[in-house]
């Protein structure tokens, strides 16, 4: 005896789950952009590198400061791309199945949406304290309006993280076993 087929309204409602969910795998070219974009960056990376170190004895401290700030600034915006990248990709595209590797990073058993956007505000709070120390390092050639708007800006994105945090920790958690 054969199955019944399903019924035509049933086997719509599959197909049409079968390509929403499907759909997710549209988002790998962007995360290879983003992979992209963090090889731009070491370059980026190197080219300052090779100027703090040519310029070691030509340079005064203040000059190094700034380009040292600027490493950092480099290689913070790269973590940011590493954790959108991996975690993104972990969350809305497919498991990346890494449990036991030595190299797995701690917060990604723990990722999620939530969490992604609780790390990426912090990220950014961190490029934008690098940002506004350059900013104040480089001051007296600075015009005071934009001393005060980056001062405002940097205090913006604080209190969006606070207030992404704020909500996270209302929203309810699944219980851990």
């Amino acid at each position: 005896m054969k199955p019944e087929p399903p019924p035509p309204i049933e086997a719509r409602g599959k197909f049409l789950s079968t390509i929403l969910f499907g759909s997710r795998w549209l988002q790998v070219p962007l995360y290879l952009g983003l992979i992209a974009a963090q090889v731009v960056y070491v370059i980026h990376f190197m080219v300052e590198l090779q100027h703090l170190v040519a310029g070691t004895f030509k340079l005064g401290e203040e000059a190094i400061m700034l380009i040292v700030l600027g490493l950092i600034d480099v290689v913070m915006i790269s973590n940011l791309l590493i954790m959108v990248i991996v975690g993104g990709y972990e969350t809305f595209v497919s498991r990346l199945r890494l449990e036991g590797h030595p190299d797995e990073p701690e917060w990604l058993s723990h990722v999620n949406a939530n969490v992604l956007k609780v790390k990426l505000a912090t990220a950014i709070i961190g490029i934008s304290s690098i940002h506004l120390l350059k900013t104040f390092i480089n001051a007296p050639n600075l015009d005071e309006k934009v001393l005060l708007w980056q001062t405002v800006i940097h205090m913006a994105f604080i209190v969006s993280a606070v207030a992404i945090a704020y909500i996270d920790k209302l929203m309810p958690h699944p219980v851990k076993h």
